[in-house]
């Protein structure tokens, strides 16, 4: 049985197999099963994780549990929010504002002071430095936000990227990241520069070589990576 044939039911009770119930139990919900084979739960005694078979892994309950990635699951409790073990043992001993779930061996997290950061699968930040926000890592690059106010991309010791500052700024697909400046949005290269000189709306990111946008003038379109319409879609 492989992790990803397994279905959260639709009433988001219980998990599904070839669309017959996992186990017996019920849930006043459940989560997505990830490795090591363990899906977030929730009832009335709180938040926690199941096997398999439904059970619970361990005794530990939780206000909300999330799902594994990379072994460690984001939960949080009465001291604040941190990531715990498949056994149910906190990975570190410090506690924050938020967690995200760990990407490339780096995870997002917020102090109490505000201030975002990554960890290290040990529970130390990555680097030294903080922003006002910070996401996930994709293909070794994450995107944040720095003091100005203005995103930038750092790579995984948390270091510039590029010498580029925008808006708004997405995470790297394939060769090429969204980004928004004064005239709105486009897709940046990986040396942080403008892939093309037209301005959007809106736009989405590339896929196999198009990407969908919506013009200055309203219209969506399909563009090309040279940032021409290829398409008018309406």
């Amino acid at each position: 049985m492989q992790l990803d044939q397994i279905a959260v039911a639709p009433d988001g009770t219980h998990h599904l197999f070839e669309g017959r119930a996992l186990y017996a139990c019920r849930y006043a919900g459940v989560l997505k099963f990830h490795p090591p084979g363990l899906a977030a739960v929730r009832d009335d005694s709180g938040g926690y994780h199941i096997t398999l078979d439904g059970r619970e892994a361990y005794q530990r309950r939780f206000k909300r549990a999330f799902g594994f990635y990379g072994n460690r699951a984001a939960v949080t409790d009465q001291s604040g929010w941190f990531h715990i073990l498949a056994n149910g043992e906190s990975s570190y001993p410090e506690r924050y504002a938020w967690c995200g779930n760990y990407h490339q061996e780096r995870v997002p997290v917020r102090d109490q002071a505000g201030r975002y950061f990554h960890l290290k699968f040990d529970g130390c930040p990555a680097y030294k430095r903080t922003f006002r926000y910070a996401g996930d890592y994709r293909e070794g690059v994450a995107s944040v936000r720095d003091a100005d106010g203005l995103c930038l991309h750092i790579d995984l010791a948390g270091e510039p990227v590029h010498g580029c500052r925008y808006l708004d700024l997405d995470v790297f697909h394939k060769e090429f990241a969204r980004a928004r400046d004064e005239k709105g949005w486009f897709h940046i290269r990986r040396d942080g520069a403008p892939a093309y000189p037209a301005r959007f709306k809106e736009i989405e990111p590339f896929y196999n070589g198009q990407a969908h946008a919506r013009t200055l003038t309203g219209h969506w379109v399909v563009i090309a990576e040279s940032g021409a319409a290829t398409h008018e879609v309406f």
